[in-house]
């Protein structure tokens, strides 16, 4: 039978890590065992701090609707966050809080963009990206991320609109440089930034868009700094004559976000960076357990990562096909990885690998993963 479906909504893919996810529940469910290094997602509780935050504001009567900008005090706190970090002065009059950073970006397009403009983003890139932009009728082009910064002049037409950027990247865990960030603010299209990886990472501290371009666009969020995916908690940081209108599409779209979880949101940054630093840590300690166990099972990766909680490795020698790889290596060894097929057409061929688990569960995953290439390919 054939549905009379949208054009738009047919183009939007499925988002295969979570096909993974599904799958691994269903193994699970029939009692074999799974090591989860697909998701993006902190294996870390949420502070507990944080959390008494919210249950103190729902026993305070807070479960009404706020600001559809959100509450002042979260947005006062968001700026002087950024201004403190990245030495910036924003007014709290730029953030616009959301129910997570997926929201920001569909109000976002939904206001930037027109039927046939363009949108550049990396190749690989974060699986969703496309969703969002091809939802407005915009198309999408890909640069390749080895090259971005380099290449990108070649890819601007006068229809590009928005240079959408991601450092740390999702999925290859690298960042862009302070030189890169500097050239890439100095083009004509729209910079918009998606942070939330921000702080997750080693080496040098990374760096926002904004203090390169006053005019750029940040998106971030709570859910991977402070291990608060469930919370649904974002915002975006953008130029004064952008807020009105956002706030319109907030209002008819999502009405607010929870108030007890901004409530969430201001103890977070106001009391819980010691612990986001040392998870932080934790994140760097397990970095270099995973490139070490790839590296030891003949998976290099190059560039290698500091920043995220990824590893992306080159799988193509053995397997073209990724989503057949990960599926096979999820039912024959019970580990879960993210198809590279789901990052665009450079990321197929690859696989991701998260390191969001224990040292000794990444270990026994690496080691699991190597038997079975050993075994299938060797």
């Amino acid at each position: 039978m054939k549905y009379n479906f949208s054009r738009k909504t047919q183009q939007i893919q499925p988002f295969l890590v979570m096909d993974i996810l599904k799958k691994a529940k269903s193994l699970e469910r029939d009692g074999k065992e799974i090591i989860h290094l697909e998701l993006g997602e902190p294996d870390f509780k949420t502070p507990k701090v944080i959390i008494e935050s919210a249950k103190d504001a729902l026993s305070n009567g807070e479960t009404h609707y706020t600001n559809s900008l959100g509450i002042s005090e979260l947005r006062l706190s968001i700026s002087e966050y950024y201004n403190q970090t990245y030495n910036l002065k924003i007014s709290p009059n730029r953030v616009v809080v959301t129910s997570g950073t997926s929201p920001a970006m569909l109000i976002l397009f939904q206001l930037m963009l027109e039927e046939d403009d363009e949108v550049i983003i990396s190749d690989p890139h974060y699986a969703c990206y496309p969703s969002f932009i091809s939802s407005t009728g915009a198309k999408t082009i890909l640069v390749p991320y080895k090259n971005f910064s380099t290449e990108i002049t070649d890819f601007i037409t006068d229809k590009t609109k928005v240079i959408l950027i991601n450092s740390p990247s999702n999925p290859t865990g690298t960042r862009f440089s302070n030189e890169e960030l500097k050239k890439l603010s100095k083009l004509k299209p729209t910079i918009v930034s998606d942070e939330i990886y921000h702080g997750i990472s080693t080496g040098i501290r990374d760096y926002s868009a904004l203090e390169f371009s006053d005019n750029s666009i940040i998106i971030n969020g709570f859910s991977k700094l402070f291990a608060m995916t469930g919370w649904r908690l974002g915002y975006m940081i953008v130029p004064e004559h952008y807020v009105r209108r956002l706030e319109i599409l907030q209002q008819n779209f999502f009405i607010s976000p929870n108030p007890f979880v901004q409530r969430a949101g201001i103890t977070a940054l106001q009391k819980a960076i010691p612990q986001a630093k040392l998870m932080n840590d934790i994140y760097t300690d397990r970095r270099k357990l995973a490139l070490e166990g790839l590296e030891s099972i003949g998976l290099p990766i190059n560039p290698h990562p500091d920043g995220a909680f990824y590893a992306f490795f080159d799988i193509s020698n053995l397997e073209k096909n990724s989503m057949k790889l990960a599926s096979e290596i999820l039912t024959s060894t019970g580990v879960a990885l993210a198809p590279g097929k789901d990052f665009g057409p450079k990321g197929e061929g690859h696989l991701r690998l998260s390191y969001c688990n224990s040292n000794e569960n990444i270990e026994k995953g690496i080691n699991l993963i190597g038997k079975f290439l050993k075994e299938k390919y060797l």
